[in-house]
């Protein structure tokens, strides 16, 4: 008599199919990327092809990543895959941004807890601790869109304040200067009495608050009746900067 078994192999065969019921994104998102950066696959050189290319927004070297740049990154690498898909030379140039405003406060807290004051600082010397604090913050965001699985041509990644992009700036700057599309305003809209620099409107948080307004006389020199011109402001410590009145 011959038996045949055959519960084992299947047995064996369901055990090999069996699928993980929940997604483990260690298991295969790093592995993926590693290959992908192995083979330089979204990496891009000039040829033939049609050229599609993105600059990322370069976020602040100093953050993390939020929601905004998720759905903003998003977006482009779904458009830089999808072109690449369609036989593009498809590129996508990552790079951070140096964030003056936000760089300078953290590196001017960083000192003050060394005591050290930035005023005691000659520009070089401040500049390198700048680049001290960019070196050690500036590769998380990086790291962060590594993470994600962004498909950047990390071999192209840019600062706005490296030698490249720093000279292609001052050139952009002198030519729209010298052709009046951009001047040095005479006034300044919002002053920052910390960093001692002026700020646009963006960088500024507006609030409304109850001022007062004060009237101030100005005597009229020589005058024997005492006489005076009448002004009102809200901001009474500018007072001793002034040194002329005129007539409207």
């Amino acid at each position: 008599m011959i038996s045949i078994q055959t519960q084992a192999p299947e047995v064996k065969w369901k055990q090999q199919m069996e699928i993980a019921s929940k997604y483990n994104p260690a298991e295969v998102e790093k592995k993926w990327y590693q290959y992908w950066m192995e083979y330089q696959l979204f990496h891009s050189e000039p040829d033939d092809r049609e050229p599609f290319t993105i600059v990322i927004p370069p976020p602040n070297v100093t953050g993390v990543l939020h929601m905004g740049h998720m759905l903003n990154n998003t977006i482009q690498d779904v458009l830089v895959r999808r072109a690449r898909m369609q036989g593009k030379n498809a590129c996508w140039v990552p790079g951070t941004d140096h964030a003056s405003i936000a760089t300078e406060a953290k590196v001017v807290e960083r000192l003050a807890s060394r005591g050290i004051k930035k005023s005691d600082l000659t520009r070089e010397e401040f500049l390198e601790h700048a680049w001290e604090w960019t070196r050690e913050h500036g590769g998380i965001i990086l790291e962060q869109l590594k993470k994600l699985g962004a498909s950047c041509d990390w071999e192209r990644t840019a600062f706005t304040m490296d030698d490249i992009r720093s000279e292609s700036v001052l050139r952009v700057f002198c030519d729209l200067h010298e052709k009046g599309l951009i001047y040095r305003g005479v006034r300044m809209v919002n002053w920052d009495p910390q960093a001692l620099t002026a700020l646009s409107d963006e960088e500024v948080i507006h609030k409304e608050v109850n001022g007062k307004l004060y009237y101030l006389k100005y005597m009229v020199e020589g005058d024997p009746n005492g006489a005076y011109a009448l002004v009102a402001t809200t901001r009474p410590e500018t007072i001793m900067g002034d040194t002329a009145m005129s007539a409207a």
